[in-house]
């Protein structure tokens, strides 16, 4: 699937559930990033999972702190790197896709996957900020 058909069949709530996985959260930052800018992916990614698993009937299953996090992890990633597309920078990043809890445990100092706080509301960082 092109990152366009990607992008548009999550937009409209319709990308079946079993291929939204870990990898395609970080595709879906990586083409919003590249699209829209840091702040704009930011804002279309929270309403758009929002969206997506209030649809999908588990709204509880959304985290703000973690995909606001995830989104500035990749942002991150890509601001070091000098690939012009997905699979290049998630061959580049391996970290991003293999060791993502750890990565955000370097940032954070509490658990952002169960607290109540953060899944309504963005936590920065206790350890260390996303520059």
């Amino acid at each position: 699937m092109t990152n366009s058909e990607f992008e548009k069949q999550f937009e409209a709530g319709i990308l079946p559930p079993e291929l939204f996985t870990h990898e395609a959260h970080i595709r879906l930052a990586w083409i919003h990033i590249t699209q829209y800018g840091i702040d704009k992916a930011i804002s279309n990614i929270v309403n758009q999972i929002q969206g997506y698993t209030t649809k999908l009937g588990v709204p509880d299953k959304f985290n703000k702190t973690l995909t606001i996090a995830a989104v500035r992890a990749v942002y991150h990633f890509m601001l070091k790197s000098n690939c012009s597309d997905f699979q290049s920078f998630i061959i580049e990043n391996p970290r991003l896709k293999f060791n993502f809890k750890d990565l955000m445990a370097s940032h954070y100092g509490f658990d952002i996957y169960t607290s109540l706080e953060a899944k309504k509301n963005f936590l920065e960082p206790d350890l260390l900020p996303f520059d």
